[in-house]
């Protein structure tokens, strides 16, 4: 398909009247969202799992080409932390299937500190259907293992390629036949926005790995003072200009306050 752009999450009181026009009710902001952006990567999920009529109401809402990454309970990753995954992964799934056609990759976000386990990554992929995109995010540097890798590999699951102050903070390993790319915040001012340069080598590293055919997700979880909204924008422009499609993304004309490309 092309590179998938969107943020970590809509619902943020700061983006009101920055980005949503004043007016537009709360229970509104879903859908003005989806109008600038094909994805959203759901986080509410990984702190309280919506019941499935939620996620059946946000199917219902959703634009028709609208693709919804849910990011697993933390049940699953910070509590069980990948014992015993299977009852855990069972509601999630029944669940968030409600979105139907709507549902993306599930997001599989490791806590800091984990011990790796290698047998519990292996039976926390295999709980999900095959088919179902699985996107596993570790943030401890113990986890950069060839077994690690062999077991993404092996079941087509990606490793999230994340940054932090401006530094990949995984290793660039492509264990899949898509990608998945999440930025936390930058050293750009005003924080925690990214520069144009670091955007543009972020652009360069993905076209490096990934064809114009094959599904890279890419989301902004730098939400503080809009840069989560500013720096899609400019990212998508990286992609113009190095002739790479990609999905949808606001004007910068949407933005109460412009801040100019960088």
């Amino acid at each position: 398909m092309t590179v998938l752009i969107g943020t970590s999450g809509w619902m943020y009181d700061h983006w009101r009247e920055f980005y949503y026009p004043r007016g537009v009710p709360k229970g509104r902001w879903y859908e003005h969202a989806l109008a600038d952006y094909q994805t959203l990567e759901l986080n509410v999920s990984f702190y309280r799992l919506p019941k499935r009529e939620v996620f059946a109401g946000w199917a219902a809402r959703a634009t028709s080409d609208a693709i919804i990454t849910v990011k697993a309970s933390r049940y699953l990753t910070h509590i069980r932390r990948l014992k015993d995954p299977r009852p855990p992964v069972d509601l999630l799934l029944e669940r968030a299937t409600a979105l139907g056609e709507h549902l993306g990759p599930i997001l599989v976000q490791l806590p800091p500190k984990m011990d790796v386990d290698v047998a519990g990554l292996a039976e926390t992929l295999d709980a999900f259907p095959a088919g179902l995109r699985i996107a596993v995010e570790p943030r401890d540097d113990r986890w950069w293992t060839d077994d690690v890798r062999a077991v993404l590999t092996e079941r087509n699951a990606c490793l999230v390629w994340a940054d932090r102050a401006d530094t990949p903070v995984s290793p660039l390993w492509r264990t899949s036949d898509w990608g998945y790319v999440r930025w936390h915040h930058g050293t750009a001012e005003p924080w925690p926005f990214y520069s144009r340069h670091v955007i543009g080598q972020w652009a360069e590293r993905i076209i490096d790995v990934y064809d114009d055919h094959e599904d890279v997700f890419a989301y902004f979880n730098n939400d503080p003072n809009g840069g989560a909204l500013v720096n899609s924008v400019d990212f998508a422009e990286e992609l113009d200009r190095r002739g790479r499609g990609h999905t949808r993304v606001p004007q910068r004309s949407a933005f109460a306050v412009p801040i100019p490309a960088g």
